[in-house]
């Protein structure tokens, strides 16, 4: 089984609008992570529009529990910091904040490091928990991310 590393590199090309390229990276993503095959394989079988509109709908709709923004959930830590990406050969384009899961989850695997995700284990939790009773299969990705990370905190 491929290191998280590689795991959190294709969740964050799930996790991205898929674009005309998408498509073609579906191949390489479904046998370099075999845990997002569910997902890759649901992706391959949709035409593309529909599953355009269906990630529009799932993260750009304004469901605040479908957040791909960590600063949008009640967290202590902060987002990883611009100057974190540049030390680590990352440049954040200005399109997306440096708090974006997918630039999250690529700088993760960039360091080799689940500090940026553990850091925000509530949160993403929360993300896969939201995912899960909209009954998306952008679930099964948070659920492949989830399971590499410590449990999440608990009230006590």
């Amino acid at each position: 089984m491929p290191g998280f590393e590689v795991l959190y590199q294709a969740a964050a090309l799930c996790l991205m609008y898929p674009d005309d390229g998408f498509r073609t990276r579906l191949p390489l993503l479904r046998e370099a992570a075999p845990q997002l095959r569910e997902f890759a394989d649901h992706a391959a079988l949709t035409p593309q529009r529909r599953l355009a509109a269906h990630y529009v709908e799932v993260f750009e709709s304004g469901h605040r529990d479908h957040s791909l923004y960590l600063s949008v959930w009640r967290e202590a830590a902060p987002a990883p910091s611009e100057d974190l990406y540049r030390a680590h050969g990352l440049r954040t384009t200005g399109e997306e904040p440096p708090d974006f899961l997918p630039a999250v989850l690529e700088l993760a695997a960039r360091t080799g490091t689940t500090e940026p995700l553990t850091d925000h284990r509530d949160g993403l939790e929360s993300l896969r928990a939201g995912l899960t009773s909209f009954g998306t299969p952008y679930a099964t990705v948070l659920d492949a991310v989830c399971a590499t990370l410590p449990p999440a905190h608990t009230a006590a």
